[in-house]
């Protein structure tokens, strides 16, 4: 197990699908690069992502899957998550987002030593508050969980975000978040038990199709990082989403 790739192997809820118009929506893309909190997923490689998303008034639910490739000897393929939540206005410029998500892995059975991919499974709640103003939306967010990949460790990602529209369906949000484990004897990123991640992300959508670009870098030491799995790097993206 490769201990960097898999820490970061959550995709969390800030790379859910956002929300749909229509009660039911699904989602189809492809990103040149598979990164949680600037760490690869996929070993540097593209990913194809599918969602598919139930929004009500406030109440929402889905399911979101990725293809992974988390290093020569391991052998997960697939990342596959649920979750729910809330979302609510608390005034015209204040809405908060709470909701449970759960993780679970896939591709790799417990053979020869090797720890099975549905044992990586666990729970994670999450918080995120929007802030908007003249100048674009702040967001705060924060998700924890108290069995971290099945370790029975705490993990907390708290991040800051700010977005702003440069011109009409063009955005820029920059963000920084970081990683924390509670206890390095059950979790570290080769021994420290954080990390930080920035990310400048621009987004824009043409004739039905989201695309992003984004530049991502964290603060993990280049030295130990010898497969370059956090290394600064370019991210592309687009999908496309059906409203049924």
């Amino acid at each position: 197990m490769k201990k960097i790739l898999l820490a970061t192997a959550v995709t969390s809820a800030m790379l859910l699908p956002s929300l749909a118009s229509a009660d039911v929506s699904a989602t189809v893309g492809l990103v040149s690069d598979y990164t949680f909190n600037g760490v690869t997923q996929t070993d540097s490689a593209p990913a194809l992502q599918l969602g598919l998303d139930y929004a009500g008034d406030q109440f929402y639910a889905g399911t979101w899957a990725s293809n992974v490739d988390f290093g020569d000897n391991e052998d997960t393929e697939i990342e596959w998550d649920f979750y729910l939540g809330n979302y609510f206005q608390v005034s015209q410029s204040v809405s908060i987002d709470t909701g449970i998500a759960y993780y679970t892995y896939h591709g790799q059975d417990s053979v020869d030593g090797k720890t099975a991919s549905d044992d990586y499974a666990y729970p994670e709640i999450y918080a995120k508050a929007g802030f908007d103003s003249k100048v674009g939306q702040t967001e705060l967010n924060l998700w924890y969980s108290w069995d971290y990949f099945g370790l029975g460790g705490g993990h907390t990602v708290a991040m800051l975000a700010h977005s702003y529209e440069v011109a009409d369906g063009h955005s820029l949000r920059l963000s920084v978040d970081q990683s924390i484990s509670d206890d390095k004897e059950k979790w570290a990123w080769y021994g420290e038990s954080s990390y930080t991640h920035y990310r400048l992300g621009y987004e824009t959508s043409v004739k039905g199709f989201d695309l992003s670009l984004a530049v991502e870098t964290t603060d993990v030491d280049e030295d130990l990082d010898t497969e370059n799995a956090a290394d600064a790097r370019v991210v592309v993206g687009v999908s496309h989403t059906y409203a049924f």
